[in-house]
């Protein structure tokens, strides 16, 4: 990351009770990023956002926006929207009435809102919707309606609390292609907290994984998923077949295992306990005499393999498929 960072966690904690949130966490995001926070439920990352939105406070450490604390703004005075997972659209408003509610709470004149309300409802394909009511909405156009909401008041930072749960998976996975596309047309600077892996991998520039309210590795997607930095994010970003070594472990990717009907040098041996079709790749999962089972994706286009449930099946790998990961 170049140049001061537009957000800077320092030494940020946070307790519920005996539960730690967030656990002097360091993190900063860049302008103009699209950032993720990604980790099992429980682990602290919708805490972290609703610290930097205004609705939480923190017990120690602080929040920085733009070089400034911001610790004493409500969340109506940081310069920051968010997009919640329900969307909390105004049911007796228009959609551009919604889109415009910010604005109108800014207190910006009739000329000026109208104007970025028709932006915005450009920008998200929404253009002669404005009239409706949400109840006559799709699930998708409501999305859409929520999350121009959001950026009609200029944020310097959007904040997105699982946007696309509700949404079915074709849905969903053509918002993130969007979602993406308009982060990089306005240049504002995204923050989502997800718990779908697949979902943080296509939409940021770099993602911090958390674990029991601290940040287990921050960088670029195919750097986390490639070389993670410990056990947790190696099983945790993707699937994993781990083999102890020493005090720490080799970590071999599936897609990078070779399985073969018939018996090479160096080949572990096993039978094939399970077979899952998906289209784009089958995943196969290979019970061997000793350990956990090895798990193997072949991609759609690979040769077909003479294998059924049951059957004897040989395992390999090249030793550059080989990655470290401390325990």
């Amino acid at each position: 990351m170049s140049g001061p960072p537009l957000v800077r966690f320092e030494g940020v904690c946070k307790r519920f009770g005996e539960a730690v949130a967030a656990d002097a966490v360091d993190l900063d995001l860049a302008e103009g990023e699209f950032f993720a926070l990604l980790g099992p439920s429980g682990c602290g990352k919708t805490t972290l956002m609703r610290m930097l939105a205004g609705f939480e406070a923190p017990d120690a450490g602080r929040i920085l926006l733009g070089g400034a604390d911001i610790a004493g703004l409500p969340p109506h005075k940081r310069p920051s929207s968010m997009m919640f997972q329900t969307y909390a659209l105004f049911p007796h408003l228009s959609v551009a009435q919604n889109v415009g509610f910010g604005c109108r709470q800014q207190a910006w004149d009739k000329a000026r809102t109208a104007a970025r309300v028709a932006e915005m409802l450009a920008l998200v394909r929404l253009s002669g919707l404005e009239r409706r009511k949400p109840h006559q909405l799709s699930g998708g156009q409501k999305q859409r309606v929520a999350l121009a909401r959001a950026l009609a008041v200029e944020p310097k930072i959007l904040l997105l609390d699982e946007p696309l749960a509700a949404l079915d998976r074709k849905l969903r996975e053509d918002t993130q292609l969007e979602l993406k596309a308009i982060q990089r047309a306005l240049g504002v600077t995204f923050m989502i907290v997800t718990h779908d892996q697949d979902e943080a991998m296509v939409v940021a520039d770099r993602m911090a994984v958390m674990k029991d309210g601290a940040i287990a590795q921050v960088g670029p997607p195919r750097e986390v998923y490639e070389r993670p930095a410990s056990r947790f994010v190696a099983e945790f970003i993707g699937e994993a077949n781990l083999f102890a070594d020493g005090a720490a472990f080799t970590l071999v990717r599936p897609e990078r295992m070779v399985l073969a009907a018939k018996a090479s040098p160096g080949a572990v041996a096993g039978r094939v306990a399970e077979i899952a079709y998906f289209g784009d790749r089958t995943r196969y999962v290979v019970k061997t005499g000793a350990g956990k089972p090895l798990l193997v994706s072949r991609a759609a286009g690979a040769a077909a393999l003479p294998l059924k449930l049951g059957d004897e099946a040989f395992v390999s790998w090249p030793k550059d498929a080989e990655v470290r990961v401390p325990a």
